[in-house]
């Protein structure tokens, strides 16, 4: 039964094989009410977990997973991080090895990453790094974090330089989770922007879904928009499923991205993210925000309200991939509409498109030469092509991005 037929509360299993895991298959859960259930059959009675959350997620959501643990007889401890790219750091992974030191976790223990992407990142890190590796449940609680961060095995943290420039993911591992649950009631907590931000990611897979399985992804995605932000359940379910099909298909076929450039593989993922970490932690920026509801586009014109950052880590990748379709666009690689498709899509999205207070793009260039997938001195970045696909390009003419980054001036 497709996704989008399927009945709202029938969890949908997703298996993906990984060869970190000799061969094994981390299971994807999808489906309402599955918290409580998050480690049956990983747990024998009287083993240890540590879960490891946010301050946004539900406190009645944090009692349900709980419970679920204390029924196996499980000896459950809790830390909770405050979700910021500076709380992304070493001295927070430090405070979550500190914990499970003080609950005396053994290797067969299990920590629970329970919270939005940055939960996933640095809890992930520390199951790879505690006695050189534990099993970790990612229970991701934000759209972004399910369709992306908990999938995949992808961990790590922020690094800060002497100069105080935070450069992002630079510290990591990969490690892949024993399962994923995503219990999609957890939506119905989530802030529109919260929401909003989870969308640019299912927009990047649809971008790149033409040779992984889902052709339609790009075009369901753009019509579903309204039902989406909705909280359509169906609708969500739905792009929850297909967006982690995507993902899954991916990492299988280049678990820990070393498939060369010309081939993609893994690194296609990063569509938009080379442009988007080297705005996302810049200070002082701003942005017209979405309409209020009932109110149309002219009367957004003429009295905008703006939005003061820093960007959320989605709405940073929605400017990415604006940009990468404008650069693609500017090389010829793609239909001359799709930056406009993707400029409508965002908008649609309630997603920012232009900015206020960008610094000058040649700083904005320094620090995208800081991206990990940058090799000998030059930027890699992944270009959406025809028919919903993406390349790898080392060849892109540097003013060519410069013209790119200034596109964003509002």
């Amino acid at each position: 039964m497709p996704p989008s037929t399927r009945p709202v509360n029938a969890p949908v299993a997703i298996a993906l094989k990984t060869a970190a895991r000799q061969g094994e298959r981390c299971s994807i859960l999808i489906g309402q009410g599955l918290l409580n259930r998050a480690a049956d059959a990983l747990l024998r009675p009287g083993q240890r977990v540590l879960v490891v959350t946010d301050h946004g997620v539900p406190a009645s959501m944090h009692a349900l997973l709980v419970d679920g643990l204390l029924r196996l007889d499980a000896h459950v401890a809790s830390i909770t991080i405050k979700p910021t790219e500076r709380a992304k750091s070493l001295r927070t992974l430090e405070l979550i090895l500190d914990a499970a030191c003080e609950h005396r976790l053994e290797r067969g223990d299990l920590i629970i990453a329970f919270g939005g992407g940055i939960i996933t990142d640095v809890a992930g890190f520390a199951a790879a790094t505690y006695r050189r590796g534990v099993r970790v449940v990612q229970c991701p609680s934000t759209l972004l974090a399910m369709v992306d961060a908990s999938v995949g095995g992808k961990t790590g943290v922020n690094l800060t330089t002497s100069g105080g420039a935070l450069l992002k993911n630079m510290a990591g591992a990969f490690h892949q989770p024993a399962r994923v649950v995503i219990d999609t009631a957890l939506l119905e907590s989530l802030s529109d922007r919260q929401l909003r931000s989870g969308l640019a990611e299912c927009l990047k897979h649809a971008l790149i879904s033409g040779g992984l399985g889902d052709k339609l992804l790009w075009t369901w995605t753009q019509a579903s928009l309204h039902a989406l932000l909705a909280h359509d359940p169906r609708a969500l379910a739905a792009l929850i499923a297909r967006n982690v099909r995507v993902k899954a298909r991916v990492v299988a076929g280049d678990e820990r991205e070393l498939a060369p450039p010309r081939k993609g593989g893994r690194m296609l993922l990063n569509l938009g993210h080379t442009f988007a970490h080297a705005i996302e932690t810049v200070p002082g920026l701003s942005w017209p925000g979405p309409p209020a509801p009932g109110l149309a586009s002219p009367v957004r014109a003429l009295a905008p309200k703006l939005v003061r950052g820093p960007l959320t880590h989605g709405e940073a990748v929605g400017l990415g991939l604006l940009a990468a379709a404008r650069l693609s666009r500017a090389m010829r690689l793609c239909e001359p509409a799709l930056p406009d498709q993707v400029h409508n899509a965002l908008t649609r999205a309630g997603l920012p498109t232009a900015l206020h207070g960008l610094p000058d793009a040649s700083e904005i260039l320094d620090r995208m030469r800081h991206d990990k997938k940058a090799a000998s001195g030059k930027l890699r970045l992944i270009l959406p092509v025809r028919a919903c696909r993406a390349v790898v390009r080392e060849d892109v003419p540097e003013n060519l991005v410069l013209a790119a980054i200034d596109a964003w001036r509002a």
